[in-house]
């Protein structure tokens, strides 16, 4: 065919020949098609998907209406091929810019087919059960049969972020179709026409990689409502039971890390309060287990009432003078522990243990998956390298009996003991305990029966998605242990080196706290925090009732928030009928102390009280943090009790009274909280 070289369009191409490189093939095919796409759709197009003709301006109408007629000389096989850069030009001029300004309805949709879904691979069933042995006249815990896990959710395909944009909601749904859906659609395009066959080739080269779909959020944490404002004529004695678990500011260092902030239900206070060591004064050794200090200083989000800090010290025996230890690893090996902050990280953590071990220690290790196994028979702690090979061996596969692991964990231990020796178990997981637990109640009670004959429960938290915080709690408490949530090797450090002793050496169990405020000093009060810590005011002298644990060198801390008579500050009006308060002889105490504990393997408890008074103590750096900490944990959980008291002053509060900051744990709450701030401005 000759050309005329003063046809406009041949002079346009020939200029586009000269001034523009060579086109990339791979961009010159998708644009090829992206375009053949859209000119199908527009001669699809009917009076029931178009605009109503009064939405149209006729003007521009009659102008589509030629471009058409047009592009249809243009658009042939021999025509496009040839020509594919003039082709590809005029359509982006006068068919898509058009289309999308002025046409309604769904996005065109290029390259929008997703590649087909990996093929699934059936998750293996499970592991005939071990056969447990009871101790007789024990009962067990009523296991269900273990079911294979579901299989994995469906995948849908993402983009690359230069396609994101082409994807349509078509596509995702397609994405989750049945596989012989999608084979029988793609034979149906190949079987209409040629055209539409090498549109379907082009299609799936460049259709973007499936990603798999992420599993959804099964999240449960304990928690309960805020403690409210009490009136101290109305109730005037608060009790609750002593804690220093931690796991709650390691959760929500994990969230705030990935850059969201934490769900309110996982933030419990006094844990964050709790991960912070603090100077208080040791008991000496002919003393009592642990030292009670008490301090009132001016409250930094309201200046009408004042916060009273009591901090509880435990003393620090001697490496040298503890027992013999028999710990044994009770590791999660299911399925949903095979994330890199799941299994890999649990095994460096507990590898962490074995220096701070002696040699006359004895490990275990017994993992749970579909079936309990003993993966190490008792060991010499000196015996590291073997003890490190059996932890390299652990892989992640199968459903979650933890209920026969427990068992089996439990039976071991009682294997292990010799007289005064100490025996504790140590599980890991991230709490998906769902299958082979007929009854939580029943599980938790057996867990209490083995901490009345001796054997103690920690629960270590490994990972997020489906973190049981609930359950990792229940068990952790009922078995007069510690529960910790492990996000990174630096945390598996603190929890597993510097507080090991703590953690598996108590020296006061049983631990209640109760404080009875003046009203004529205190009119009202709030305890901030404990909230899954309380107890009835009878509880306290009940020596059955079951309370936290002190450890070796541990500390646990209380913070109130109190108002004075005819405060500003005051929440409550006061009532119409009350009878007057009668207090004589009290001087400034503001209320009274009391503590109860009982030393380790004792049925009786023993009392300390000691009166708390205004000006006691001082506000210190570490007084000062542990309050910008409270005031940390309030502002996540959306507290109410704040005011105008934000981010900026919580902030230089913990940033004024870092003090002293060996490891570094204070500073790194001030980033946490810049970055809280930050998210929460978003």
């Amino acid at each position: 065919m000759t050309r005329d070289p003063q046809d406009p369009l041949e002079r346009l191409a020939q200029a586009l020949r000269d001034g523009t490189p060579a086109p990339d093939p791979v961009a010159r095919e998708r644009a090829l098609a992206r375009a053949m796409e859209n000119f199908d759709a527009l001669h699809q197009e009917n009076p029931a998907t178009a605009r109503p003709n009064q939405d149209r301006p006729k003007q521009r109408a009659d102008f589509l209406s030629g471009v058409r007629t047009m592009l249809a000389h243009l658009t042939s096989r021999p025509a496009l091929a040839a020509t594919t850069s003039v082709a590809a030009l005029c359509l982006g001029l006068f068919v898509i810019l058009p289309v999308e300004q002025n046409r309604p309805g769904p996005t065109l949709d290029p390259i929008a087919t997703p590649a087909p879904d990996p093929i699934a691979t059936p998750a293996p069933g499970p592991a005939p059960a071990a056969s447990v042995e009871l101790d007789p006249g024990e009962p067990a815990i009523t296991p269900v049969p273990a079911t294979p896990e579901p299989a994995p959710a469906p995948q849908i395909a993402a983009t690359e972020p230069a396609e994101a944009q082409f994807i349509t909601a078509d596509a995702a749904s397609n994405a989750v179709a049945p596989a012989q859906t999608r084979v029988a659609r793609t034979q149906e395009s190949a079987a209409a026409s040629p055209a539409q066959a090498g549109k379907a080739k082009l299609r799936a080269e460049f259709a973007p990689k499936a990603m798999p779909l992420r599993q959804p959020d099964t999240e449960a944490f304990a928690n309960a409502d805020q403690n409210p404002v009490k009136v101290t004529t109305e109730t005037p004695v608060s009790t609750f039971s002593a804690d220093v678990d931690t796991a709650s500011y390691a959760v929500i260092r994990s969230s705030l890390m990935a850059g969201t902030l934490p769900p309110a239900e996982a933030v419990r206070i006094e844990e964050m309060v709790n991960y912070f060591p603090y100077a208080y004064p040791a008991p000496d050794a002919d003393e009592v287990p642990f030292r009670a200090a008490v301090d009132v200083m001016p409250t930094p989000w309201n200046k009408d009432t004042r916060l009273v800090r009591i901090g509880l010290q435990g003393r620090m025996p001697a490496i040298a003078d503890r027992p013999p230890l028999n710990l044994v690893f009770l590791i999660d090996t299911s399925g949903s522990m095979e994330e890199q902050d799941k299994l890999p990280l649990l095994k460096q953590s507990l590898r962490l243990t074995l220096d701070q071990l002696r040699p006359e220690d004895q490990v275990a290790i017994v993992t749970y998956a579909g079936s309990a196994g003993e993966v190490l028979a008792p060991t010499p702690a000196s015996d590291k390298d073997k003890i490190s090979a059996a932890l390299d061996r652990l892989a992640a596969g199968g459903a979650t009996a933890g209920a026969e692991g427990l068992e089996l964990a439990y039976r071991t231990a009682a294997a292990m003991a010799g007289q005064g020796e100490v025996s504790r178990i140590l599980l890991a997981t991230d709490g998906d305990f769902n299958v082979g637990i007929a009854d939580p109640a029943e599980l938790t009670d057996y867990i209490a029966r083995k901490r009345d004959q001796g054997t103690y429960l920690s629960v270590l938290g490994f990972g997020r998605g489906n973190l049981d915080d609930a359950t990792m709690q229940a068990l952790a408490q009922n078995g007069n242990g510690q529960a910790a949530y492990i996000d990174t090797l630096q945390e598996a450090r603190k929890v597993l080196v510097d507080q090991l002793s703590g953690a598996l050496f108590p020296i006061a169990g049983d631990v209640k706290i109760q404080v009875e405020w003046n009203p004529a000093e205190v009119a009202e009060y709030r305890l901030i925090g404990y909230e899954t810590r309380a107890l009835a005011r009878e509880d306290f002298s009940n020596d059955k009732i079951d309370a936290g644990e002190i450890g070796a060198g541990h500390s646990a801390t209380a913070l109130y928030e109190i108002t004075a008579p005819g405060s500003p500050a005051l929440r409550n009006q006061p009532l119409r009928y009350a009878a007057p308060a009668a207090v004589t002889g009290t001087g400034n105490e503001l209320g009274h102390l009391r503590l109860r504990y009982k030393l380790p393997g004792e049925a009786t408890s023993a009392l300390i009280e000691t009166p708390i008074l205004a000006g006691q103590g001082g506000n210190d750096a570490d007084a000062r943090f542990a309050a910008a900490i409270a005031g940390f944990g309030q502002l996540l959980s959306g507290d109410k009790y704040l005011g105008d008291w934000g981010w900026d002053q919580a902030i230089a509060l913990a940033s004024d009274s870092r003090g002293e900051d060996a490891f570094g744990y204070r500073s790194e709450a001030v980033g946490l909280m810049r970055l809280a701030k930050a998210l929460a401005g978003q």
